[in-house]
């Protein structure tokens, strides 16, 4: 398997939106059950704006992430350009009987999600400088937080179904996976973990155009139920570097909770449907 992606800067600190964007690029690999083999940088710099000591230090924090899980960082390539940008073309490999799709959730999986959402909302505050120190260091760990332990989890559990949570969001991603598999999807709201501090920032106002594009996007899909637009928002939320998000028997579900730890949860249930999301 093959993947890439990229970023423009979420944080101040070179190093760790290097760190933020390879663990964002690697994703994928694990959202399939895979492993990752290697990976090359992808870089574009404005070179006569900001120093290439910036850009090593990026590109060291990309390379930690690939000691860190067991694969090199080799070569790659870069361009110049007005905007910094930063990320990994990642090769991988999976065993083709244990490969997770977004079209395997089954009637009767629960739903486990491995990462809190409100990422958007926070590194949104981060750029606006409005984000408590609490905030930032929350989003910072859940970024540079492997999927792969969850990864591994999931092909354990006999999970068929998996997605990574990134710009579509929770809601986002999930109809997609919910219309492909051919299922609804039903949601505890309140079993959905979040970063500490993001719904109060959301509530006064923070909040990345994605999310609300995102939520647009699943309402004609979506039985909300009566609950409140920022509600909805919040679980729309544009994520980098988001958790893994798949369906398993619910007896093995809650074994991937139990083993995983918290933000870790079972935040809802698959049944025979026609693809839609609905909340309760």
């Amino acid at each position: 398997m093959a993947t890439t992606d990229f970023l423009t800067p979420v944080v101040d600190d070179p190093r760790t939106w290097g760190r933020i964007a390879a663990q964002n690029a690697v994703s994928d690999v694990y959202a399939m059950g895979g492993r990752p083999l290697f990976a090359l940088n992808l870089v574009a710099w404005p070179s006569s704006e900001l120093p290439v000591e910036m850009l090593a230090e990026v590109m060291a924090g990309g390379a930690e992430i690939g000691a860190e899980s067991g694969f090199p960082v080799v070569g790659g390539h870069s361009v110049d350009d007005p905007e910094p940008k930063y990320g990994l073309a990642v090769v991988g490999e999976v065993h083709p009987e244990k490969i997770l799709t977004n079209t395997g959730l089954r009637d009767g999986d629960a739903l486990v999600l491995t990462k809190a959402l409100g990422i958007g909302v926070a590194t949104t505050a981060i750029k606006a400088g409005t984000a408590p120190e609490s905030l930032v260091a929350a989003a910072v760990a859940a970024m540079t937080a492997s999927n792969a332990p969850a990864a591994r989890a999931a092909v354990a559990a006999g999970a068929r179904g998996c997605t990574d949570v990134t710009g579509f969001g929770l809601l986002g991603h999930l109809l997609k996976m919910a219309a492909a598999s051919g299922v609804d999807a039903v949601l505890d709201v309140a079993a959905v973990p979040f970063l500490a501090g993001s719904r109060e920032l959301a509530a006064a106002g923070t909040m990345p155009g994605g999310s609300r594009r995102n939520r647009e996007w699943v309402l004609s899909s979506l039985d909300s139920d009566g609950f409140a637009e920022l509600e909805v928002l919040l679980l729309a939320d544009a994520q980098t570097s988001g958790g893994l998000l798949f369906g398993a028997p619910p007896e093995r579900a809650a074994q991937v909770v139990a083993q995983l730890g918290p933000p870790t949860s079972v935040i809802g249930s698959v049944r025979t449907g026609a693809g839609r999301i609905l909340l309760r």
